[in-house]
C-alpha cells in the first residue's frame, strides 16, 4: 500500500506521458507542497537508484484505470503481485551484479593504487593512506570524539560528500564511522591531513548509500582539526 501511495504522489506532481509533463515546480508555498515534493524527490531518487525502468503513459493507465473503475485494470491483484514480485527480484539480481563487479574494480584500482604510487602506504587490514601534511599534535584513540574537514569520491572522480561545502566540520566519535574512519584518524595527529584509500570491507560493503554503489571503494581527504572529548 505505502508503495503505490509514493508512486501516485510522484507521478501527480511531475505529470506523466510525453505529452503532459510539467517543469519543475520552483517554489514550495504551503507544507502540502514541500511533503508532497519531498516524498516524490524521495521516490524520484529511490527509483532512478536501482534502475526501474518505466512507461509513464502505461503507469498513468493502470492508475487512472484503478482510480475511474476497478472493471477497467487489466491485472488482478494476484497478477500484479507476482509482476511486483519479478520487479523485486530484478532488482536484487542488478544490485548483486553491480556489486560483485564493482567489488572486482575496488580489488584491481587498490592493487594499482599501491604498485604504482611510491608515496602511499598500507595498514594490515589494506587501508591505503598518502599523507599530504604531517603535524605534530596528539593523535585519538578509538573512544575519543574528533572534529574534522573531509570531502568524499569515488574512483571515478565523483564527489558523494564534503563538509568544506557545507561549510562547517564535522564532529563524531571514533567508535561510531565505518572501519576505514576508526582505523585512519588514529593514524593523524591533530593539524595533519591525510588522504584515505577505503576497500569496501571496510567501508560500507555491499550496502549502497546515496551516491554510493554497493562495494565502492571510498577516498577521503581529512584533515584532524581536533580531539573535542579525549578518552580518559
Amino acid at each position: 500500500m505505502k508503495y503505490y501511495f509514493l508512486i501516485f504522489l510522484i507521478i501527480m506532481i511531475v505529470g506523466c506521458g510525453s505529452e503532459n509533463k510539467k517543469s519543475s515546480i520552483s517554489t514550495l508555498s504551503t507544507f502540502t507542497d514541500s511533503t508532497s515534493y519531498a516524498l516524490g524527490a524521495d521516490l524520484g531518487e529511490n527509483l532512478k537508484r536501482q534502475q526501474v525502468e518505466l512507461d509513464y503513459d502505461v503507469f498513468m493507465a493502470g492508475l487512472t484505470d484503478a482510480m475511474l473503475d476497478d472493471d477497467l485494470v487489466k491485472l488482478n491483484q494476484s497478477q500484479r503481485r507476482g509482476v511486483m514480485s519479478s520487479l523485486q527480484k530484478n532488482i536484487r539480481e542488478k544490485a548483486k551484479k553491480e556489486g560483485e563487479e564493482n567489488l572486482k574494480k575496488a580489488d584491481q584500482f587498490l592493487d594499482n593504487n599501491i604498485r604504482e604510487n611510491s608515496d602511499i602506504k598500507e595498514t594490515p587490514t589494506g587501508l591505503q593512506y598518502r599523507v599530504i601534511n604531517e603535524a605534530q599534535g596528539a593523535k585519538p584513540v578509538q573512544t575519543d570524539r574528533v572534529k574534522v574537514h573531509y570531502v568524499g569520491r569515488l574512483i571515478d572522480g565523483s564527489q558523494f560528500d564534503s563538509s568544506i561545502e557545507r561549510g562547517e566540520p564535522t564532529e563524531f566519535g571514533l567508535n561510531q564511522v565505518i572501519k576505514g574512519w576508526t582505523e585512519g584518524l588514529q593514524l593523524m595527529s591533530v593539524g595533519s591531513k591525510y588522504e584515505f584509500f577505503i576497500h569496501p570491507n571496510i567501508a560500507y560493503g555491499s550496502r549502497p548509500r546515496p551516491k554510493i554503489p554497493a562495494n565502492s571503494v571510498l577516498i577521503f581527504e581529512i584533515e584532524l582539526l581536533d580531539i573535542i572529548q579525549k578518552d580518559k
